[in-house]
């Protein structure tokens, strides 16, 4: 992300609301909505208050129109991608230093994502944008398989009757990735 982007942002001035629409955001994902609001002007300080859906949206789409649609996405399956590895305790060093160059401060990508969450209650997705959003990337190759997507491993073929058969099947950590 541009280096505008690593410093604080003011806590004053919200983005003009004229002629946003709440159906312009339909085409996101949620994770590339957070990723947008990263990216705005979104102040640091920021709280949310009832009703004010339309100033995040305006951040959302001053986001998307700063970071580029095609750039917000990857960086969107590349969090996607991160998230998952760091959920089960496996995230590389290298994933975690790229997370840490796309997004250097921790507190305002969990709030963006807070905030992308409290959208998507009340702008909802289009279906090709939730599945957009179950798509993800990774930061080098998977730790666990090495980027084959299969792993050796004892496959329960009946678990009632405790019959295993060994041989490669779909990594369970990135069998989805692409």
């Amino acid at each position: 992300m541009p280096a505008t982007l690593t410093a604080t942002h003011p806590v004053s001035g919200l983005p003009a609301t004229e002629n946003v629409s709440l159906t312009d955001l339909s085409d996101l994902s949620n994770g590339e909505r957070a990723v947008a609001l990263y990216a705005s002007d979104l102040p640091d300080g920021y709280r949310y208050k009832r009703g004010d859906e339309v100033h995040l949206v305006a951040w959302i789409i001053q986001g998307v129109n700063r970071v580029g649609l095609d750039r917000l996405r990857r960086i969107a399956a590349l969090e996607a991608g991160f998230r998952r590895f760091r959920a089960r305790n496996r995230a590389t060093a290298e994933q975690e230093r790229a997370h840490a160059e796309r997004f250097p401060d921790p507190e305002r990508d969990q709030r963006a994502g807070e905030l992308a969450s409290l959208v998507t209650l009340s702008v909802s997705m289009s279906d090709e944008a939730r599945e957009r959003g179950l798509r993800f990337l990774l930061d080098g190759p998977c730790p666990e398989c090495g980027d084959t997507r299969q792993v050796w491993a004892c496959w329960a073929v009946d678990v009632d009757a405790d019959w295993y058969e060994e041989g490669y099947g779909p990594c369970s950590l990135c069998g989805g990735a692409e």
